[in-house]
């Protein structure tokens, strides 16, 4: 009886653990049919990350481009217009523009006895005895081997050089500036005109030409009367009208 038993349960526990066998075998086949694979292995679940920021296609516009302001050029000199035979003397007053360079400029530079001026870094310019415009090309000439291409402008701002002299019976007898044309006449009104005891048919010109001194009559009322007028000439530089 007691073997039967024994029998009995021994039975039993191998069929339990078939059974268990089976199961198992199942289990895995049914997991390992084709197209299915091996189920992936459990993992740790990661924190979600933000996606990054999707990358513009435009670019950000540039900031506007900060330009340089443009240096002032330097601004060109007003004086008066000569006579047209005018050349330049000593004591006569220049001004000389440069036109992209204002540290060149000169607003005021006096012609010295040598007939010569001095400009910055070109020093010595010979100006007696040369036109406004040759003495200007001269200065482009110098200021060339310095600065490219310059751009020079001179004027004439006082004429002292060109000077004609009235003495004897005159209301203020003097030297004058000669900064235009102008004829004995007008000299004589500059000059306050004839004193009472003037001898005005008597008035004459000197002149210096060719190393010699010559002498041109002027008679004073027959020119107010619209008489002789062509001994109302136009005076020259270092003419002398003298009134007895």
């Amino acid at each position: 009886m007691m073997r039967r038993r024994v029998q009995f349960r021994s039975m039993s526990w191998v069929l339990a653990l078939a059974g268990c066998l089976a199961a198992g075998s199942a289990a895995w086949a049914q997991a390992t049919v084709p197209g299915q694979g091996v189920p992936p292995a459990a993992t740790t679940p990661q924190p979600a990350t933000a996606a990054p920021a999707a990358r513009s296609s435009a670019r950000a516009p540039r900031p506007p481009q900060t330009q340089r302001p443009a240096q002032p050029a330097a601004q060109m000199p007003t004086g008066l217009q000569p006579p047209a035979d005018y050349l330049i003397g000593p004591d006569d007053v220049l001004a000389v523009g440069f036109w992209r360079d204002k540290e060149l400029s000169v607003e005021q530079v006096i012609v010295r006895p040598d007939g010569r001026i001095t400009l910055p870094l070109l020093n010595d310019i010979q100006a007696a005895g040369l036109t406004p415009d040759q003495l200007r090309i001269r200065i482009d000439e110098a200021a060339s081997r310095y600065i490219a291409d310059p751009t020079t402008t001179v004027v004439v701002k006082e004429i002292k050089s060109r000077r004609v002299f009235v003495t004897g019976q005159v209301a203020k007898p003097g030297p004058y500036p000669l900064t235009s044309d102008t004829t004995v006449l007008q000299l004589l009104s500059l000059a306050g005109g004839l004193s009472e005891f003037a001898k005005a048919n008597s008035i004459v010109i000197m002149r210096q030409q060719g190393g010699q001194t010559t002498t041109l009559p002027f008679r004073y009322k027959d020119v107010i009367k619209g008489k002789r007028l062509e001994q109302n000439v136009i005076l020259r530089p270092g003419d002398t009208v003298v009134v007895p």
